[in-house]
This record gives C-alpha cells, sequence and structure tokens, in this order.
C-alpha cells in the first residue's frame, strides 16, 4: 500500500529496497525471539520440576525460607513459591509474598487455569509482578503428589536484553540511510512511530502531509513501514545527474579527439606510404549517374534501391583486389592494390554486373567513374589522386549525360 508515489525512479527503487530490507529485519527479530522465548519457557519449566521433585525428596525444607534461598540460588531463580488449593502462597523463598494468591492481579490469574488441571505446567510470558512491577516469567507445575503447586520467578535478563537489541526503536535507529531519506515503523492503529532512524520522532504521530517530503509506505502486520524523502534531495540527484553527464561528455570529447587524432595520423601514414611506396595500386572514383532525376520522379525511396545496387555491384567486382569506400550519398572511392596489371578486366567485370542488374523500381543504374594508377606518374598524397581521379569521373559523367541527351546531372 503507497500513501505517495515518489517522482524519482532511482529514490522509489532505493525506497523499496529500504522496505524490504527494514520488514526482512523485522520478520526475521519477530522469528528469533518467539525461538528465544520458547527456549526459556522450556527451561524454566525443567527448572521448577527440578525444585518440586528436591522438596518432596526432602520436605522438611518445604517451610525453611533459608533452605529454600540456597536452592533457588543453585537452580538460578529469584524466587520459589507454594501455592495451596485455593491458589493462596503458603509458603516460599521470600516472606513478603506469603499471602499473595491468584486474585491478586493480572500476572497471577494467569494460573487460576491448573487449580483443577492436575495434569497442567505452564509457563507465562515476559509480565510485570505486582509487588514492585519488575519485568518476570513465572513457571508452575504440581508436585508429585498432588497436594500443593511449585512456582519459580525468574528475571529473563539474556531475554530482556535481547528484546531491548530487537525493539523496533533499536532496530530502525542503527540502519543506515542515504541523506535527505528517513524511516519509520508505525503503529498502524494509533499512527504512532515506534523505531525511526531520527529518533526524536519515536512516540510521535507520523505527518504524511507534508509538501517538502514524499512517501513510500508499506503495510507489513500492525505496523506501516515508511521512507520519506526530501525535496531537496531531488535536487541533489539532479545535481549529481549533471555532474555525471558533464564528466561523461567532457570524457567523451577528449576520447573522441584522442581517437581523431589517431585516425587523422593513420591515414597520413597510409597516404604516404601508397604515394611513396614501389607498391602498384589504382584509385577509382565513382558517382552514380542520374540519381536526382530518380528522386524527383520515384521519391526517396526508390533512391535508396539504385545506391544499394552499385554498392553490391562494386563489392561484387572490387572487393577481391582493394578497399571500397562510401564517401558520400551516392559518391564511391575504391583502391585497387592486387592484380592492377588485369584492372581493364576488373573494370569490364564491373560494366558487365551494372549492366545485368534490374531492381523494383528501376530497371536499369548507370555509374560514371573516372581512374587513376600509380604508375601515371609520382602523386605528392591522396588528395592529388582523388582530384585527378574526380576529373576523369565528371569528363565520363559529361560523357555519358551527352549520349543520352539528358543534362540532368547527379
Amino acid at each position: 500500500m503507497y500513501i505517495k508515489i515518489c517522482k524519482c525512479k532511482e529514490c522509489a527503487t532505493t525506497s523499496n529496497v529500504l522496505l524490504d530490507r527494514v520488514i526482512a529485519v523485522l520478520d526475521k527479530n519477530e522469528s528469533s525471539e518467539e525461538r528465544f522465548v520458547k527456549s526459556l519457557k522450556d527451561d524454566y519449566i525443567v527448572r521448577v520440576k527440578t525444585i518440586s521433585y528436591i522438596v518432596d525428596a526432602k520436605p522438611e525444607v518445604e517451610y525453611d525460607i533459608d533452605e529454600l534461598q540456597k536452592i533457588a540460588f543453585l537452580m538460578s531463580v529469584d524466587k520459589i513459591h507454594f501455592i495451596d488449593e485455593t491458589g493462596t502462597i503458603y509458603s516460599g523463598s521470600i516472606l513478603k509474598y506469603f499471602g499473595y494468591s491468584f486474585d491478586s492481579g493480572a500476572h497471577m490469574a494467569f494460573f487460576k487455569q491448573i487449580l483443577n488441571n492436575y495434569e497442567l505446567t505452564l509457563c507465562q510470558d515476559v509480565t510485570p509482578n505486582m509487588a514492585e512491577a519488575k519485568e518476570m516469567m513465572y513457571a508452575i507445575t504440581w508436585n508429585e503428589s498432588k497436594t500443593h503447586r511449585v512456582q519459580v520467578g525468574i528475571t529473563p535478563k539474556r531475554l530482556l536484553k535481547e528484546l531491548k537489541q530487537n525493539q523496533i526503536s533499536n532496530v530502525v535507529s542503527n540502519m543506515p540511510v542515504y541523506k535527505g531519506m528517513e524511516i519509520y515503523v508505525v503503529n498502524s492503529k494509533t499512527k504512532i512511530i515506534e523505531g525511526a532512524t531520527d529518533k526524536n520522532k519515536i512516540g510521535k504521530k507520523i505527518r504524511t502531509s507534508n509538501k517538502n517530503y514524499q512517501y513510500i509506505t508499506r503495510k507489513h502486520g500492525n505496523y506501516n513501514v515508511s521512507v520519506s524523502i526530501s525535496e531537496s534531495m531531488f535536487s541533489q540527484n539532479n545535481i549529481v545527474a549533471i555532474l555525471i553527464v558533464g564528466i561523461y561528455l567532457t570524457l567523451a570529447s577528449c576520447l573522441l579527439v584522442l581517437m581523431l587524432s589517431r585516425v587523422l595520423k593513420e591515414k597520413y601514414e597510409k597516404e604516404k606510404y601508397m604515394c611513396t611506396s614501389n607498391t602498384e595500386w589504382a584509385y577509382i572514383s565513382l558517382d552514380l549517374n542520374g540519381l536526382k532525376q530518380t528522386n524527383d520522379l520515384l521519391g526517396p525511396s526508390a533512391r535508396d534501391e539504385p545506391i544499394c545496387a552499385a554498392s553490391n555491384c562494386m563489392k561484387f567486382a572490387f572487393a577481391p583486389y582493394g578497399k571500397i569506400y562510401r564517401i558520400g550519398v551516392d559518391e564511391f572511392a575504391v583502391w585497387i592494390q592486387y592484380s592492377v596489371s588485369n584492372l581493364d578486366s576488373i573494370l569490364q567485370g564491373f560494366d558487365a554486373t551494372i549492366h545485368e542488374w534490374h531492381g523494383k523500381h528501376l530497371n536499369s543504374i548507370s555509374v560514371s567513374y573516372g581512374v587513376v594508377k600509380s604508375s601515371e606518374q609520382d602523386f605528392d598524397s591522396v588528395q592529388e589522386i582523388s582530384k585527378f581521379a574526380d576529373e576523369r569521373m565528371y569528363q565520363n559523367k559529361k560523357d555519358y549525360y551527352t549520349m543520352s541527351c539528358n543534362d540532368r546531372r547527379r
């Protein structure tokens, strides 16, 4: 059950994690407490039965306060009571309790059920006794001959210590939270805060109408477990997010500059190698014919068809002999590094592939190209090579349009 949904996704996720953690700890403490109480009750019942057996074996100590105090010390109990058939204490290790009965208070009334049940043995939960309001646990049993009842009272120090440690107020106050967040465990009936990371708020009523906070609340048993998040935390999160993005962009920019410098250096080395080495090569500049006309007549979707077709034809004809680059929308460049002596045959194969192509929107495509070979002269740069090849490609394109009587270029 949610009182108010958090606007910040990250904060909501963190809040739900905190809620899960609190509820898990509460469940664990409750389970641990139940097991511990049961083990103590079993132990105290064994002690009261042992004392009953000792007194039955040595009847003279039944009214001997000093001897009963020694037995109480040996059995690690605080007090021993002997109770008659009416439910009244008639003897024991402490004189001042003589005369108290099952009608003397709530903690004594619990044992009335044993009056007529000779098989019953009981151990009470931690309860304040009537005389001093001291936290005690009492266990009671019949003696062997069923003539009286033996009761022991014990201060469960270990249990009380553990209960104190496991109190909701202590459990929650020790939980770590982010700045701007708080945890509350609230009694669902009274709306009183029983546990909080801010101890000053314990015992007060929770307020979920504070505009400066947002709350995520989950009901668990008799409690509402809540996480509050201050509006300032959203601002902090936004600032942190901006800083993270800024740092990321800065690092990305630096990395991009570094990569670009490496690419340029690598490109320069390649250009230098190609222009100065004795390796034979050929450079081809290619451009599709009539692409603008195709776009005007059939639309952008049809324009992609001849581009893809030309690219595939180039891969088929040139890929075994070198590298293919797309340098513009309809512009390509090819470096032939192998079998340059067979360049004429390679180009004939490319021309045949282009000629044989037929598509969905177009029945044919045309590509103009210009070729430059390393054997022609010494070149100073790739730019110079590209310029020569482009000039020849444009001359080839001019011839194409002249022959087709079509002046609509590109």
